[in-house]
């Protein structure tokens, strides 16, 4: 049996007469070549729009059987903040490994701000995070704008920083 891998290339409408950019598709295998995480710790699962270096958009599907719920809480579960910005994180390593810039390497969290948690995240829900990059300095760290939405209504938001480690 063999494993087809499939980028996708969707034209979007420019925003400028000047500016045409292009969104990509990212399946799992995709995502595996860009992040070092594996299970249980990799927490996206598609990422459904790429601007490289720019911006990408990215889906966590949240299940009952996810291993964190067997104790976060038994009785009622709930995704703990700390992963739904990890999962952020993750989107926005995304964003990080493709800047052309940049030499390979590790980035690891530099900075948590301003992050707000808006509604709890529970299994069933999927969990659709947007990432930008607002700035790059001395082409070893980055701030992004993350935010996390479910069923269109906000979850969590927040800046995060990232440092790059050879």
């Amino acid at each position: 049996m063999s494993t087809v891998t499939e980028t996708h290339t969707i034209d979007a409408s420019p925003t400028s007469s000047k500016e045409s950019e292009a969104k990509t598709v990212l399946m799992s295998e995709d995502i595996q070549k860009l992040l070092p995480h594996r299970y249980p710790f990799l927490l996206v699962d598609r990422i459904i729009e790429n601007v490289p270096g720019k911006r990408a958009v990215g889906i966590k599907n949240v299940t009952v059987n996810e291993p964190f719920f067997q104790g976060h809480f038994p009785e009622r579960p709930i995704m703990p903040g700390v992963l739904i910005v990890e999962a952020m994180a993750q989107v926005g390593g995304i964003v990080m490994k493709q800047l052309p810039e940049l030499e390979d390497g590790l980035f690891l969290f530099a900075g948590i701000d301003k992050v707000r948690f808006r509604r709890p995240v529970v299994p069933g829900d999927q969990l659709i995070m947007s990432l930008e990059l607002l700035w790059v300095k001395k082409r070893r760290f980055g701030k992004m704008q993350a935010r996390a939405e479910v069923d269109g209504q906000l979850a969590a938001e927040g800046e995060l920083m990232f440092s790059l480690v050879s």
